[in-house]
């Protein structure tokens, strides 16, 4: 039986058993609108049971020897490797990822495994100073049940980045993924972990709307929700876990500006503007949302922005080669569209794009954009190239930095002048002569401002940082003395 068989998950959760819901959803495929299979939907009732459940594993398996954790996690790296094939074929049908993004994928999950598999031996606490007579200690002991909500456009990745470290730190995890990527974004990451022996209930999977997003944020048992999403959904989260009490990381939306300074290399910029503008169809937290480019060269680098949106082949990436596949769904699509028309009609420049056929949204390039259009002003997550001029690095400083985002920032062109813009902007990622899309498993990924709460994914102080809470200790050779 393959691994994603739908006999094993079609209308269930996951519990640490495989159980059938009363409420299911359908698994479409965007690109053809057919149905894959029904995923179970979880109840607020679920949620509440799941984390009474995931409290009582997690005991046990913090309990674990450090090498016994880090083995699963080692297996969980190499069953990503054996059955990544199958898994990329789900990416690609169910979320519209063209096999390339579906491969990094898979990729990265092993990768996550493989460096969370030294958090169970990595040193956790300090010894401090003190005036008294007795040892002090500061130690991080595992956060207990974590919940982890994760969105549909890189739903491995989004997801395994916060279930990975929390497993190989002590935790218990329920997984709530997007619905509309239940299988590659959850189904997939159970399967493996079972079949890497990860012992029932530390892991639990739980997909569902609004509803089963509020439980696994109030459910007592929780005490950290790791959030990866938009921000309107984020202020939601935060403000739940605020009440509750809870730690959130939330890891949110971006409009990020690529600067292309005057001297770059224009058919190198347009290159990285494209892909950071286009990589999978948009739809990604560091897409890059704004190109400012010095007017020196910024006819050049419009045209060869246009010339690269009509060639770069748009389609069903399962059955052709595409660069762009389908928008997740139609009402993702109207808001793009309506963006693009808005910015239209405002007065810019409509240069290529701005029309689709179904769900396939063709790459668009906007110029003589202005700060107040809407495709300058909002997270767009599609396709979608707005352009604007700038004549000194100070101009383009004050056009980048007038955002409530601060996510990712691409600089191309002469690196002391980048540096210096790098030092004005607030970004919680800066790539210099590098577009804006990037990710890596072992480094500190988040942002500032409307894009996060500063909390960090990725290497391991940031991991433990995450998913630990910090206890003092003290220790005497006997009971003390007091004046009571």
């Amino acid at each position: 039986m393959a691994l994603l068989d739908a006999d094993i998950w079609n209308g269930k959760i996951f519990t640490g058993e495989w159980v059938a819901t009363a409420a299911t959803s359908d698994v479409i495929e965007p690109a053809t609108g057919d149905v894959l299979g029904r995923i179970g939907i979880a109840s607020a009732d679920d949620v509440l049971a799941a984390a009474r459940r995931a409290a009582l594993a997690q005991r046990e398996w913090a309990g674990k020897r450090p090498e016994e954790r880090a083995a699963v996690l080692r297996r969980a790296g190499a069953l990503w490797e054996e059955h990544a094939a199958e898994i990329e074929a789900w990416i690609v049908r169910e979320s519209g990822s063209i096999p390339p993004k579906a491969a990094l994928e898979t990729h990265t999950a092993a990768n996550e495994c493989y460096d969370s598999a030294a958090l169970p031996n990595h040193p956790k606490g300090d010894v401090l100073p003190s005036g008294d007579e007795h040892w002090s200690f500061a130690r991080r002991t595992p956060a207990g049940v974590v919940s982890v909500i994760a969105p549909f456009n890189f739903p491995l990745i989004l997801s395994i980045r916060s279930v990975a470290p929390a497993l190989a730190l002590g935790n218990a995890v329920l997984l709530k993924p997007d619905p509309r990527t239940s299988v590659c974004g959850g189904v997939a990451l159970v399967r493996i972990f079972e079949e890497a022996g990860l012992p029932a209930g530390v892991l639990q999977l739980l997909p569902g709307g609004v509803e089963v997003g509020e439980a696994v944020v109030a459910a007592p048992e929780v005490r950290v929700v790791s959030f990866t999403g938009s921000t309107p959904a984020g202020r939601k989260v935060g403000e739940a876990a605020g009440r509750h009490l809870k730690r959130a990381h939330l890891e949110l939306g971006g409009n990020n500006s690529l600067i292309v300074l005057p001297g770059a290399d224009v058919a190198k910029a347009a290159s990285a503007g494209a892909f950071g503008s286009w990589m999978h169809q948009g739809q990604i937290c560091m897409t890059t949302g704004r190109h400012l480019v010095h007017e020196s060269l910024h006819d050049a680098y419009v045209e060869a922005l246009r010339e690269k949106a009509e060639h770069l082949p748009v389609g069903n990436p399962a059955t052709g080669p595409a660069a762009l596949g389908p928008i997740i769904d139609a009402g993702q699509l109207s808001r793009i569209k309506s963006i693009v028309d808005d910015t239209v009609a405002a007065g810019a420049r409509l240069v290529a794009g701005g029309t689709h056929e179904g769900l396939f949204f063709k790459p668009t390039v906007l110029a003589d954009v202005k700060p107040e259009h809407r495709a300058w002003d909002e997270e767009i997550f599609g396709p979608v190239a707005p352009v604007i001029k700038f004549s000194t690095v100070d101009e383009a400083i004050a056009l980048a930095s007038d955002t409530e985002y601060g996510l990712s920032l691409g600089i191309l062109g002469d690196v002391g002048m980048a540096m210096r813009i790098a030092d004005a902007i607030p970004s919680g990622i800066v790539h210099i002569n590098e577009q804006t899309v990037a990710d890596e498993s072992n480094a500190p990924f988040g942002g500032v401002a409307a894009s996060g709460t500063g909390s960090r994914f990725g290497g391991a102080q940031a991991n433990i940082e995450a998913f630990t809470e910090t206890q003092w200790l003290t220790v005497r050779g006997e009971i003390a003395g007091y004046p009571f």
